[in-house]
């Protein structure tokens, strides 16, 4: 097996990069949901809630972060310092600190989204442990877990069996793994990612289920039926009625040095 997709997603929920390497860090992957928009009351906004997000991209940048809407208006955001102020915000049940990241962009994307927002990122004080027997490892403000993997051939099973095909945009992946068959990330306790800066092993936490988001147009917003509507027919779970597409993965140890993955990596699942 080996390593056939990178993506990154700086702010959570709004559009990410495919690309060519993926740093780790004690967090996952750099760069990775490290911004993400509160409401008034400091709780976590997704394109669950604001289905416009999925419209706006971002990207990193030297000093921080670019956003950049459809018509290709554009505002560049400086990673908050030390001396901004610190918001206690909501991620699911974790209640962490995070960096506000100013007016401007709060006006900004509150006009974008026509809905009072503002925008945060982890900085040095930022803590969130994994649920416990993982609370010695950290992550960001992603939904679970530091990383999710998706298989190839477990998108192409699912294209096979739609009318117009879906991208694995959809689904919002780190990693995507050639070589094996589909669903094998079922079955798989531990990858070891055997990277130029020596082997990587990830722990797979618990299997990924699905909200609404797979069912929203990667560009648009727009709600679709599929592919939510096949998955269900034969991925959804009788034990919870989750329906799951993908694996949740952490470092195994912590990351001591500098790591990265890169498109082409051997890839090792036990």
């Amino acid at each position: 097996m080996h390593i056939s997709a990178l993506y990154h997603f700086p702010v959570k929920s709004l559009q990410g990069h495919k690309g060519k390497a993926l740093a780790m860090d004690v967090f996952g992957a750099v760069n990775d949901r490290r911004w993400m928009l509160v409401d008034e009351n400091n709780q976590f906004l997704t394109q669950r809630r604001l289905r416009a997000m999925a419209q706006l991209k971002a990207t990193v940048t030297p000093q921080g972060v670019k956003l950049e809407n459809p018509e290709g208006t554009s505002i560049h955001i400086h990673h908050p310092g030390s001396e901004a102020s610190l918001r206690t915000v909501r991620v699911w049940n974790d209640d962490v600190i995070a960096r506000d990241a100013g007016d401007d962009a709060a006006s900004w994307l509150s006009d974008q989204l026509q809905t009072a927002v503002r925008l945060v990122a982890m900085g040095e004080e930022f803590r969130r442990p994994l649920q416990a027997p993982r609370a010695d490892r950290q992550v960001g403000f992603a939904d679970a877990a530091p990383l999710l993997v998706i298989s190839q051939a477990s998108l192409d099973d699912l294209n096979s069996r739609l009318t117009d095909p879906v991208s694995m945009l959809r689904f919002r992946p780190n990693l995507v793994v050639s070589g094996c068959e589909p669903f094998a990330e079922d079955q798989w306790k531990t990858l070891t990612i055997y990277t130029s800066d020596g082997p990587l092993i990830l722990e797979c936490t618990h299997p990924c289920a699905r909200c609404a988001i797979p069912g929203l147009h990667p560009f648009t917003g727009r709600a679709q039926k599929e592919p939510l509507r096949t998955l269900a027919q034969y991925r959804r779970s009788e034990k919870d009625g989750q329906i799951y597409f993908g694996m949740n993965l952490t470092p195994a140890f912590g990351i001591d040095k500098a790591m990265s993955i890169h498109l082409g990596d051997k890839v090792r699942a036990e």
